[in-house]
């Protein structure tokens, strides 16, 4: 059974048909409540649609015929995947390809969400669209081979779009993290060598939507502006979480190396997105992540 979402109103017969995978994640809850006029969405969860069964895909694809497919869906478990490497294939990699052969049977094309972590982090300068990947840990084998999957079966009909640190204010993820132990802690420590770009899910979706609307092809890089590390992120939480309202003492936030906090799967030290070619496409800036931050949590 589908879960389908309202057709606006103003719409008396939708121009465009599209399937959001993982809609109940961060991203697919955001896409959900983004929703532009023209379009007639239907959202699956894992349980209305299992990615990882072929044949389901080709069923519901074939019956659906959608003109999109948005996957949202994705294993991002990033220390877990070491030790569940079937697992996060099967979801990040083997999966995606299954939606890009089925919709290069039906016409329809497929815009698929991939990650900063296809990169090793060696650069010193931001990754453009058409740097070379080498990921260094299983989450970004898993992307990177689920891109290449998509690629195979689409080609061009195919838009991939790249993304980093992705959160929201209500899921779990960094920020909702940070919020709960500033609150129980006396103080946080939290890793300064690994240099990204926060990104709201209210940019990346209204984005994504755009990026459909203009027909983009290939691989486009999408963050909000500026660049962070994991300490710098932490610090502007605290701060905006007080004159929001979110918390109300402040705490020591101590910045830390990577060697001081060993997880089970490496990470990049850098891993700033190039986004030249998607702000050209859109012909404006994206927002500094700080101004993203204060109101994505508004």
């Amino acid at each position: 059974m589908t879960s389908e979402l309202p057709i606006p109103s103003q719409v008396s017969s939708p121009s465009c048909k599209i399937l959001i995978t993982g809609a109940n994640g961060q991203l697919g809850q955001a896409l959900r409540a983004t929703v532009p006029l023209g379009y007639r969405v239907i959202a699956l969860d894992r349980h209305q649609l299992d990615i990882t069964h072929r044949t389901a895909v080709e069923s519901f694809i074939a019956d659906l015929q959608p003109d999109w497919v948005i996957n949202a869906a994705a294993y991002t478990a990033v220390d877990r995947a070491e030790s569940e490497p079937d697992l996060a294939f099967a979801v990040n990699g083997d999966a995606p390809g299954y939606l890009a052969a089925a919709l290069a049977k039906t016409g329809g094309r497929l815009l698929h969400i991939s990650t900063d972590f296809v990169f090793d982090g060696q650069a010193s300068t931001p990754y453009p669209p058409d740097a070379v990947p080498n990921p260094i840990n299983v989450y970004g084998a898993s992307k990177l081979e689920g891109e290449k999957a998509v690629q195979s079966h689409l080609g061009d009909q195919a838009l991939i779009v790249r993304t980093a640190w992705v959160y929201d204010g209500i899921n779990r993820n960094f920020v909702t993290t940070m919020l709960r132990l500033m609150a129980e802690r006396d103080e946080v420590r939290v890793v300064a060598d690994q240099i990204g770009t926060p990104t709201a899910t209210h940019t990346l979706a209204t984005t994504l939507w755009q990026g459909l609307a203009q027909d983009w092809r290939g691989i486009y890089h999408v963050t909000d502006a500026g660049v962070a590390s994991w300490y710098d992120f932490a610090v502007a939480i605290q701060r905006h979480g007080r004159k929001l309202g979110l918390l109300d003492h402040s705490i020591p936030v101590i910045p830390i190396t990577t060697a001081e906090f060993p997880t089970a799967a490496q990470r990049p030290a850098y891993s700033v997105l190039d986004k030249a070619k998607t702000w050209s496409e859109l012909n404006e800036f994206l927002c500094h992540w700080e101004e993203s931050f204060h109101d994505q949590l508004m």
